[in-house]
């Protein structure tokens, strides 16, 4: 049997606070066998991980779940000769003292079994937009000015790069002569689909030129998908690094830090659209019945309970914000003119309202559901997930209206129309979206517990005060390169 047949070692993933998705290897023998690893778990040091623990508190424990764990050959995991025994952790306090509350895995848990004390279910869909760079050129000199030099992005999709250039914002189903990364993309889906048992759906090369692509895999519930956004990301970094390109996952690595809004040196950043619907699962339903759907409703097929979880979500948009546009970056893409979804409303079929209720089918329970546009792809998707979840919740507890649906083009609305229309934006940098959520967090208890909502508002203020006031990528691609 060969070293690609019968794995000798284990890798062992977890996700930080920020959302970075961590590996450990362990030598599988005797000791470490598989098995011993699901009863025993394995000891690391908490203090070297963000956000989980001090120094003085720092011995933590990694318990796998079995349910996730996959042999992954060297085909998936890019090691040429190797294959190992991949599985998600759920991370533990030491001594025997239950879990660690700023595990994200566990917030997403604990939401879920909070959904299932109340007889519902929970589905979410992710659509993750990023870029594939040939090259991303990283400087440390300085320019005439005493500035950093700005990352140099390079792709053959480009003008002066390759032979059929794609022109700003038209990317979208690009031909086969022009799309550079269609080859790239279902190397990608069948690494999922093989090795990790992804369902893949949709694979397009998206709006912006540059090499913007997105992936999309079946919904599935609220933990599992936020693990396969983890899996995905490090699927589409490997085989990225393999080809001699560079993924990235930046809301907005293409802007023109002088001018924002121009088309000249700016393109469309990537999101993270989040569909959820919530089934109802009480006296033997067994999730078979969409809580979203209701056939007599003439406007877009949705129920009142939907029509609570909207207001939910819009009334919480702000804090929201925290943990769906999480960086520095996240605001660079929050601008008018580049598909952004930047207004607080809600509408069937329409993107330039923050939510959007899908209405491509007619009198299908099984698709109705919600699209939260709002949350991009650095953010921490057990987090994000969970706290959508919990200001949706929030809405049908305290039976929030959303307000009426806006039909209209809201980016082509004036500030007149929009503001007799009751609509706002959503928070213009970081800053703002941490103020609102130290001002309005409670709906969050339900799956997130104090102590890892100050660890996280202190994270992320550390990383407003590494970039400071400045305006130009070098910092903030030095800071988000890799998240």
């Amino acid at each position: 049997m060969s070293k690609n047949e019968d794995p000798k070692f284990i890798q062992v993933r977890y996700t930080d606070v920020p959302g970075r998705f961590l590996a450990k290897y362990v030598a599988k023998n005797k000791e470490y066998d598989i098995e011993n690893l699901y009863k025993y778990g394995i000891g690391f040091d908490g203090s070297s991980v963000r956000g989980f623990a001090d120094i003085n508190e720092s011995d933590l424990m990694l318990f796998p779940d079995k349910l996730t764990s996959r042999i992954i050959t060297e085909n998936g995991l890019m090691i040429p000769g190797y294959a190992v025994i991949s599985v998600i952790a759920n991370v533990y306090r030491g001594f025997g003292h239950g879990r660690l509350s700023k595990d994200p895995r566990y917030v997403s848990q604990c939401m879920e079994e909070h959904l299932k004390q109340k007889g519902l279910l929970c589905q979410i869909g992710a659509e993750v937009e990023c870029f594939i760079f040939d090259d991303i050129g990283l400087s440390a000199t300085r320019d005439s000015d005493g500035d950093e030099s700005e990352p140099k992005v390079i792709s053959i999709e480009q003008y002066g790069a390759g032979k059929y250039p794609i022109r700003t914002k038209e990317g979208y189903d690009a031909p086969p002569f022009q799309d550079s990364l269609s080859a790239f993309r279902f190397e990608v889906s069948e690494i999922l689909t093989r090795c990790y048992d992804i369902d893949v759906t949709n694979l397009m090369h998206e709006v912006a030129s540059s090499g913007q692509i997105e992936i999309n895999f079946k919904h599935s519930t609220l933990t599992r998908t936020a693990d396969n956004v983890q899996i995905y990301k490090d699927v589409v970094r490997n085989v990225a690094k393999q080809h001699n390109r560079v993924s990235n996952f930046m809301p907005k690595p293409i802007f023109n830090h002088k001018n924002l809004g121009s088309i000249n040196g700016n393109d469309n950043g990537s999101g993270m659209h989040t569909s959820i619907s919530l089934w109802d699962r009480s006296d033997g339903n067994n999730g078979k019945t969409n809580t979203f759907y209701d056939q007599n409703d003439d406007y877009a097929e949705i129920s009142q309970i939907a029509r609570y979880f909207i207001g939910g979500i819009l009334d919480h948009a702000s804090s929201l914000a925290a943990f769906v546009t999480p960086t520095v970056n996240s605001y660079y893409r929050l601008i008018p003119g580049f598909e952004a979804p930047i207004y607080v409303a809600w509408a069937r079929g329409n993107r330039s309202t923050v939510i959007r209720v899908p209405v491509d089918e007619k009198n299908n329970y099984k698709t109705k559901r919600i699209e939260f546009r709002a949350p991009d792809p650095s953010a921490n998707p057990y987090l994000a997930f969970s706290a959508i979840v919990a200001a949706g919740h929030d809405g049908i507890k305290n039976k929030i209206e959303p307000g009426n649906p806006i039909d209209k083009n809201v980016y082509k609305m004036t500030d007149f129309e929009r503001s007799s229309f009751g609509i706002k934006s959503l928070p213009t940098s970081l800053d703002e979206s941490l103020g609102a959520l130290k001002s309005d967090s409670e709906y969050l208890d339900v799956s997130f517990r104090n102590d890892l909502i100050d660890t996280y508002l202190m994270l992320k203020e550390e990383e407003i005060a590494q970039i400071g006031k400045d305006s130009m990528k070098a910092k903030q691609f030095m800071l988000y390169y890799d998240v």
